[in-house]
Protein backbone atom coordinates (compact mmCIF):
# COMPACT_ATOMS: atom_id res chain seq x y z
CA UNK A 1 0.00 0.00 0.00
CA UNK A 2 1.46 3.65 -0.90
CA UNK A 3 0.67 6.06 1.81
CA UNK A 4 1.25 9.60 0.42
CA UNK A 5 -0.31 12.67 2.09
CA UNK A 6 -1.47 15.91 0.12
CA UNK A 7 -1.79 19.14 2.31
CA UNK A 8 -2.97 22.41 1.09
CA UNK A 9 -4.13 25.67 2.85
CA UNK A 10 -8.04 25.05 2.71
CA UNK A 11 -8.83 28.48 4.47
CA UNK A 12 -7.02 30.44 1.66
CA UNK A 13 -8.21 28.65 -1.19
CA UNK A 14 -11.52 29.05 0.40
CA UNK A 15 -11.36 33.59 0.06
CA UNK A 16 -10.28 32.82 -3.38
CA UNK A 17 -13.75 31.17 -4.35
CA UNK A 18 -17.10 32.37 -4.26
CA UNK A 19 -20.16 30.28 -2.59
CA UNK A 20 -20.71 27.90 -5.24
CA UNK A 21 -16.94 26.63 -5.58
CA UNK A 22 -16.88 26.48 -1.83
CA UNK A 23 -19.65 24.37 -1.92
CA UNK A 24 -18.59 22.14 -4.57
CA UNK A 25 -14.82 22.13 -3.52
CA UNK A 26 -15.24 18.42 -1.33
CA UNK A 27 -16.78 17.01 -4.63
CA UNK A 28 -13.79 18.73 -6.62
CA UNK A 29 -11.17 17.29 -4.29
CA UNK A 30 -12.59 14.07 -4.17
CA UNK A 31 -12.15 13.95 -8.54
CA UNK A 32 -8.84 15.54 -8.15
CA UNK A 33 -8.04 12.66 -5.72
CA UNK A 34 -8.88 10.16 -7.76
CA UNK A 35 -7.41 11.42 -11.62
CA UNK A 36 -4.27 11.38 -9.24
CA UNK A 37 -4.83 7.66 -7.80
CA UNK A 38 -5.38 5.98 -11.41
CA UNK A 39 -2.39 8.27 -13.31
CA UNK A 40 0.00 7.20 -10.06
CA UNK A 41 -1.78 3.11 -10.96
CA UNK A 42 -0.97 3.67 -14.93
CA UNK A 43 2.52 5.10 -13.76
CA UNK A 44 3.60 1.90 -11.42
CA UNK A 45 2.00 -0.37 -13.93
CA UNK A 46 4.11 1.08 -16.83
CA UNK A 47 7.45 0.85 -14.01
CA UNK A 48 6.79 -2.72 -13.05
CA UNK A 49 7.08 -3.65 -17.10
CA UNK A 50 10.39 -1.58 -17.22
CA UNK A 51 12.15 -2.82 -14.53
CA UNK A 52 10.70 -6.70 -13.83
CA UNK A 53 11.58 -9.29 -16.81
CA UNK A 54 8.37 -9.68 -18.72
CA UNK A 55 5.95 -9.48 -15.45
CA UNK A 56 2.79 -11.08 -16.11
CA UNK A 57 -0.83 -9.41 -16.48
CA UNK A 58 -1.77 -10.69 -13.01
CA UNK A 59 1.47 -8.61 -11.78
CA UNK A 60 0.28 -5.72 -13.80
CA UNK A 61 -3.02 -5.70 -12.61
CA UNK A 62 -2.20 -6.30 -9.03
CA UNK A 63 -1.76 -2.76 -8.85
CA UNK A 64 -5.32 -1.61 -7.78
CA UNK A 65 -7.23 1.74 -6.78
CA UNK A 66 -10.06 2.46 -3.54
CA UNK A 67 -11.24 5.58 -5.22
CA UNK A 68 -12.51 8.66 -2.61
CA UNK A 69 -15.58 10.27 -2.28
CA UNK A 70 -16.61 14.01 -0.95
CA UNK A 71 -17.09 12.32 2.35
CA UNK A 72 -13.80 10.34 2.43
CA UNK A 73 -11.00 12.20 0.64
CA UNK A 74 -8.57 9.06 0.59
CA UNK A 75 -7.78 7.19 -2.43
CA UNK A 76 -5.43 3.95 -1.92
CA UNK A 77 -3.44 2.74 -4.36
CA UNK A 78 -2.14 -0.57 -3.61
CA UNK A 79 -0.94 -4.08 -4.69
CA UNK A 80 -3.15 -6.90 -4.26
CA UNK A 81 -1.71 -9.53 -1.64
CA UNK A 82 -0.43 -12.38 -3.46
CA UNK A 83 1.44 -10.41 -5.67
CA UNK A 84 2.77 -8.16 -3.14
CA UNK A 85 4.50 -11.18 -0.87
CA UNK A 86 6.59 -11.88 -3.95
CA UNK A 87 6.97 -8.05 -5.30
CA UNK A 88 8.48 -7.09 -1.97
CA UNK A 89 12.31 -8.17 -2.81
CA UNK A 90 11.98 -5.70 -5.34
CA UNK A 91 10.87 -2.89 -3.39
CA UNK A 92 12.76 -3.71 0.17
CA UNK A 93 15.13 -5.98 -0.85
CA UNK A 94 15.79 -10.01 0.03
CA UNK A 95 15.86 -13.45 -1.60
CA UNK A 96 13.06 -13.65 -4.77
CA UNK A 97 11.18 -16.38 -3.31
CA UNK A 98 8.12 -17.19 -3.41
CA UNK A 99 6.10 -18.59 -0.71
CA UNK A 100 9.27 -21.19 0.29
CA UNK A 101 9.45 -23.00 -2.81
CA UNK A 102 12.55 -22.97 -4.83
CA UNK A 103 12.75 -21.04 -7.91
CA UNK A 104 12.22 -23.40 -11.23
CA UNK A 105 14.09 -23.19 -14.05
CA UNK A 106 12.90 -24.67 -16.94
CA UNK A 107 15.58 -26.94 -19.49
CA UNK A 108 14.46 -27.28 -22.43
CA UNK A 109 10.87 -27.23 -21.90
CA UNK A 110 8.50 -24.90 -23.58
CA UNK A 111 7.62 -21.63 -21.93
CA UNK A 112 5.08 -18.82 -22.34
CA UNK A 113 5.49 -15.50 -23.43
CA UNK A 114 6.51 -14.88 -19.78
CA UNK A 115 9.71 -17.70 -19.84
CA UNK A 116 7.16 -19.35 -17.29
CA UNK A 117 6.80 -22.93 -17.28
CA UNK A 118 3.07 -23.79 -17.76
CA UNK A 119 1.33 -24.66 -14.27
CA UNK A 120 1.47 -28.37 -14.74
CA UNK A 121 4.17 -28.72 -16.81
CA UNK A 122 5.89 -30.14 -13.14
CA UNK A 123 3.20 -32.48 -12.66
CA UNK A 124 2.99 -33.84 -16.46
CA UNK A 125 6.50 -35.01 -16.28
CA UNK A 126 6.65 -36.38 -13.19
CA UNK A 127 3.65 -38.31 -13.85
CA UNK A 128 5.89 -40.25 -16.61
CA UNK A 129 7.52 -43.35 -15.79
CA UNK A 130 11.07 -42.51 -16.55
CA UNK A 131 11.05 -39.31 -14.73
CA UNK A 132 11.78 -38.24 -11.24
CA UNK A 133 12.12 -35.50 -8.64
CA UNK A 134 15.38 -35.39 -6.73
CA UNK A 135 19.25 -34.41 -6.23
CA UNK A 136 21.64 -35.60 -7.93
CA UNK A 137 25.08 -35.00 -7.75
CA UNK A 138 26.99 -33.83 -10.75
CA UNK A 139 30.38 -32.28 -12.22
CA UNK A 140 28.97 -29.31 -10.81
CA UNK A 141 27.51 -29.88 -7.75
CA UNK A 142 24.06 -31.29 -6.25
CA UNK A 143 21.55 -30.72 -8.38
CA UNK A 144 17.61 -30.64 -7.42
CA UNK A 145 15.20 -30.97 -10.34
CA UNK A 146 13.15 -32.98 -12.22
CA UNK A 147 15.52 -35.60 -14.26
CA UNK A 148 14.95 -38.14 -17.23
CA UNK A 149 16.39 -41.78 -17.12
CA UNK A 150 17.46 -42.44 -20.44
CA UNK A 151 18.26 -46.62 -21.27
CA UNK A 152 21.25 -47.55 -22.73
CA UNK A 153 21.19 -47.99 -26.73
CA UNK A 154 24.30 -48.72 -29.09
CA UNK A 155 26.71 -46.52 -28.36
CA UNK A 156 25.20 -44.76 -26.10
CA UNK A 157 25.34 -45.34 -22.17
CA UNK A 158 22.11 -45.23 -19.84
CA UNK A 159 22.11 -41.11 -18.62
CA UNK A 160 19.82 -38.51 -16.91
CA UNK A 161 18.66 -35.12 -18.56
CA UNK A 162 17.95 -32.55 -16.69
CA UNK A 163 14.38 -31.49 -17.74
CA UNK A 164 13.71 -28.64 -14.88
CA UNK A 165 16.05 -26.90 -12.34
CA UNK A 166 14.95 -26.01 -8.90
CA UNK A 167 17.12 -23.14 -7.69
CA UNK A 168 17.58 -21.49 -4.53
CA UNK A 169 16.11 -17.72 -4.12
CA UNK A 170 18.30 -15.10 -4.97
CA UNK A 171 19.10 -11.78 -3.91
CA UNK A 172 16.47 -9.60 -6.25
CA UNK A 173 18.64 -6.90 -7.44
CA UNK A 174 15.93 -4.44 -9.40
CA UNK A 175 14.05 -2.14 -7.16
CA UNK A 176 10.80 -0.92 -7.95
CA UNK A 177 10.79 2.15 -6.15
CA UNK A 178 6.73 2.76 -5.19
CA UNK A 179 7.20 5.48 -2.84
CA UNK A 180 9.44 7.85 -4.40
CA UNK A 181 7.63 7.19 -7.65
CA UNK A 182 4.64 7.54 -5.95
CA UNK A 183 5.39 11.02 -4.54
CA UNK A 184 6.46 12.11 -8.43
CA UNK A 185 3.24 11.57 -9.67
CA UNK A 186 1.31 13.00 -6.81
CA UNK A 187 3.35 16.32 -6.83
CA UNK A 188 3.31 17.01 -10.19
CA UNK A 189 -0.21 16.62 -10.88
CA UNK A 190 -2.55 17.53 -7.75
CA UNK A 191 -3.31 20.78 -8.21
CA UNK A 192 -3.58 20.45 -11.89
CA UNK A 193 -6.08 17.96 -11.15
CA UNK A 194 -7.50 19.97 -8.49
CA UNK A 195 -8.15 22.78 -10.67
CA UNK A 196 -9.73 21.13 -13.47
CA UNK A 197 -11.77 19.57 -11.51
CA UNK A 198 -13.18 22.56 -9.78
CA UNK A 199 -13.63 23.63 -12.84
CA UNK A 200 -16.05 21.46 -13.95
CA UNK A 201 -17.47 20.94 -10.85
CA UNK A 202 -18.80 24.69 -11.06
CA UNK A 203 -19.72 24.88 -14.80
CA UNK A 204 -22.12 21.83 -14.11
CA UNK A 205 -23.18 23.24 -10.28
CA UNK A 206 -26.64 24.00 -10.46
CA UNK A 207 -27.46 27.39 -9.61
Amino acid sequence: MLDISVRFDVKALNKQLDALAVKQLPFATAQAINAVAKKLQAAERENMAKVLDKPTPFTLNSVSVKLANKSSLTAMVYVKDIAAAYLLPYEAGGPNKLNARALIKPVGQKVNQYGNLPRTTVKRLAAKKNVFIGKVKTSAGEVDGVWQRSKATRGKKAGLKLLVKFQDAHEAKQRLGYQDLARKVVGASFRRELGAALARAVATAKR
